[in-house]
This record gives C-alpha cells, sequence and structure tokens, in this order.
C-alpha cells in the first residue's frame, strides 16, 4: 500500500523533480507534489511524496529527515490526513 510523506522546511527553489530522484534513492516515487501559494506561484516550503509502500518510506525517512538540502534541514514524517477546517468568509 502506497505511503505518503510529508516533506518540511524546504528551500523554495527545491523542484519536484530534485525531490524524485532524491527519494528514489529509498525506493519507488508515486508522485511528488510542491505545494504552491496560489496567490504568488511561489512555493510555500513543503511537499508530498508518495513511496510505493510503508518499507520504503520508513526508508527515506530515515535517509533523509534531518538532510540539508539547498540549505535547509528537511523534515520528513508520515504525511496525518489532513484537518477539517471551519469555513471562514473572507467578507466584511
Amino acid at each position: 500500500m502506497e505511503t505518503k510523506l510529508y516533506v518540511g522546511n524546504m528551500s523554495h527553489e527545491t523542484t519536484e523533480q530534485e525531490l524524485r530522484t532524491m527519494f528514489s534513492e529509498a525506493g519507488t516515487v508515486g508522485s511528488v507534489e510542491v505545494i504552491m501559494d496560489r496567490n504568488t506561484g511561489k512555493a510555500k516550503g513543503f511537499a508530498f511524496v508518495t513511496m510505493s509502500n510503508q518499507v520504503e518510506a520508513e526508508k527515506a525517512i530515515s535517509m533523509f529527515d534531518a538532510k540539508e538540502v539547498n540549505s535547509r534541514t528537511l523534515k520528513v514524517n508520515i504525511s496525518k490526513p489532513r484537518e477539517e477546517r471551519p469555513y471562514t468568509s473572507n467578507r466584511n
């Protein structure tokens, strides 16, 4: 079963291709999604990487958690389900 990893504290210059290449050292990468700010179009500094199974995900965590990439120390762990946030209107 695929396992989704959270990759935080990324440099804003880190690309999806760079992450795919790096995480493929730990196993088969299903997908990579660098989260972008919808207003500026720039990376927010975190991403999600899906590994093909739990064993490869754990290997990726051991290989890349606390690894320095583009002058930033990555934080890599199992992604938690997104919490529901209450709807708020931006209108006054």
